[in-house]
């Protein structure tokens, strides 16, 4: 049972030492950051709610839905998420600029906050993008909320990179994975940090997606034949996917699966550089390194592997923040008719 669901409720942390500000950077890590909403859940559970939140990819997904009040949406589509689902938002790209268009994601976040910008969000919030060709690290403060959180989770050559006022940025990952050093220039005195490339003492390791998308894309091979004469339109994208993200007879990735564990080795690198160039007061470590960058389908895993990891960290969390009294604990008031807490 975890802990935020058993009956005796866990300590709740109050505002931090003379006022100062909270800030949560989020991570990059593909599907392992469904991890990024059991973290925010549990950190809720224990009273800590961030002044300011960047994010980095999906850290910029979680985190700008966070930022507009949408969580529990975010969290419920995450959830509702299966194998035929998330092959269903694979949508191909033929412009020659990245392998998926990226429509259908961007059609979702619509759905939660279509029309917010960022410099009116409930919190202070920063996405982070690499602009294509200089490589410059672009915060995204202001303008389209939409726009800015699919900038940052652009991958190179997965899907196609995002143009805002002027520029084509594509995933921030590749300049700054943990966006520690944005969320103290957003005001924040306090950085919490949650890294999601493994453990902190990453060993360089590889692991194959267990979605891999080959096992759904076999069982989804009858219905999609079944509905569409042979060689038809829907039987050619379902092939070019399979080409893409699946795998060869001989065992080799497909062009998208090693793309993206080429760029998986690359941000973990990243990741520990600027880490101990620029380190969080709190840095909360899920241990995601099982689950595939593909594995939108396990967010209930991955959810309660970030509560577990934000439970963890609790205890130091509780260095920066003061302690507030419970009710219960409070001392009893005189003035009270039944001589009870004040």
């Amino acid at each position: 049972m975890n802990e935020a669901s058993s009956s005796f409720p866990p300590p709740r942390l109050g505002r931090s030492r003379r006022g100062l500000r909270i800030g949560l950077a989020l991570g990059a890590g593909a599907a392992r950051g469904w991890a990024h909403i059991g973290v925010l859940l549990e950190l809720a559970d224990h009273g800590v709610a961030p002044d300011v939140v960047a994010g980095t990819s999906i850290g910029a997904v979680v985190g700008g839905c966070y930022a507009a009040g949408k969580l529990d949406e975010v969290e419920a589509f995450a959830r509702g998420l299966s194998k035929k689902s998330v092959f269903g938002l694979l949508d191909v790209s033929f412009s020659g600029v990245g392998l998926l268009s990226g429509a259908r994601l961007r059609r979702r976040l619509d759905q939660s906050i279509a029309g917010r910008r960022l410099e009116e969000l409930d919190k202070p919030f920063a996405a982070v993008a690499t602009e294509c060709g200089t490589g410059h690290e672009i915060w995204l403060t202001r303008g389209d909320a939409v726009e800015a959180i699919c900038a940052s989770y652009a991958l190179p050559g997965i899907f196609e990179p995002m143009q805002i006022n002027g520029r084509w940025l594509f995933d921030g990952a590749l300049v700054n994975p943990v966006p520690v050093t944005v969320c103290r220039a957003l005001g924040a005195d306090i950085v919490l940090a949650v890294n999601l490339v493994g453990d902190y003492g990453f060993r360089g390791t590889v692991i194959n997606d267990q979605l891999s998308l080959e096992p759904s894309l076999d069982r989804l091979a009858a219905a999609i034949e079944a509905e569409t004469p042979k060689g038809g339109l829907l039987g050619a994208l379902r092939r070019e996917q399979r080409r893409h993200f699946g795998k060869r007879a001989d065992g080799a990735p497909g062009m998208g699966s090693a793309m993206m564990d080429a760029f998986n080795i690359a941000q973990s690198r990243i990741s520990r550089s600027r880490l101990a160039g620029d380190p969080p007061d709190v840095l909360i470590t899920a241990k995601v390194a099982r689950v595939g960058l593909f594995d939108f389908h396990r967010a209930g895993e991955l959810i309660d592997v970030g509560r577990e990891a934000a439970r963890r960290a609790i205890p130091e969390i509780a260095d920066y923040i003061a302690l507030a009294p419970r009710a219960q604990d409070a001392p009893p008031d005189p003035s009270a008719p039944d001589g009870g807490p004040a």
